[in-house]
């Protein structure tokens, strides 16, 4: 019986799937079996390229090595037999799987706050996009006012995808509780964070609001203070926000 080949790279830096494809595998594999979250293979390379190779010294030395198998998703090492051949992965969410996006969640309808968080952030991705080395693209969710409130599997699907996910939190309205005030976002943006709450890490999500320093009370949402932005102008907005998306995107290492 002939052996079918799979294709697997390693993933050094943040390339999406499209890119990894493009450049020759850095390993052929054998499938032996494949579990839910496990996969046992054959290594077809001879064992010294692979003891020469830059991801298997970095595996030694104790590093989470992690590779995209065609046909299967994202793995990462669990143990390599040089002897025998055999590998074994566990499987992992990788950040190959992402799209070099930014999704911007908006407020529906007429929204003052969004229509300047997006115009921003189109000059901010332009900015970061001269020393990316690759090009970023701004999503964005901006819907009628009359459009129903739901959430789409596209828009989720862009959500789930993207590197970043920033949200027009500037409250349309507020709750009065004793001593405190408590901000409510549009009723939009509360689906789409909620969506990223669930499918994204934390640390991948901005939130965003423009609204005057005399407003006192507290966010809805309760994320680290380096991923709340909260500004009372247009322009504050525009000297802070670039260097905020370039600080969150540095996990991907993109800029030289």
């Amino acid at each position: 019986m002939a052996i079918i080949a799979l294709k697997a790279w390693y993933i050094d830096k943040y390339e999406p799937v499209t890119e990894l494809e493009k450049r020759p595998q850095d390993l052929r594999l054998s499938k032996n079996s494949l579990l839910k979250s496990a996969l046992r293979a054959d290594f077809l390379e001879d064992s010294q390229e692979i003891k020469n190779s830059t991801w298997f010294k970095r595996y030694l030395a104790g590093q989470a090595i992690e590779f995209y198998i065609e046909g299967s998703g994202g793995y990462v090492i669990s143990n390599i037999d040089l002897i025998s051949h055999e590998i074994y992965f566990t499987k992992q969410d990788v950040l190959a799987q992402l799209e070099p996006t930014i999704f911007l969640s908006c407020q529906n309808g007429d929204s003052e706050s969004s229509e300047s968080l997006q115009t921003i952030l189109e000059e901010a991705v332009a900015q970061l996009n001269q020393k990316s080395r690759l090009p970023l693209k701004l999503e964005t969710s901006l819907q009628s006012k009359n459009a129903p409130l739901r959430l789409s599997n596209s828009i989720a699907r862009k959500i789930r995808k993207s590197l970043l996910f920033v949200a027009d939190t500037t409250p349309i309205t507020e709750i009065s509780r004793s001593e405190t005030t408590q901000f409510i976002p549009s009723p939009t943006v509360c689906i789409e964070l909620g969506c990223a709450l669930q499918t994204k890490r934390v640390e991948q999500i901005l939130l965003v609001q423009i609204q005057p320093e005399t407003n006192l009370g507290t966010q809805a949402f309760d994320l680290p203070t380096h991923q709340q932005l909260s500004c009372s102008t247009v322009d504050e907005l525009l000297m802070t926000l670039p260097s905020v998306l370039e600080a969150l995107l540095q996990r991907y290492n993109l800029f030289s």
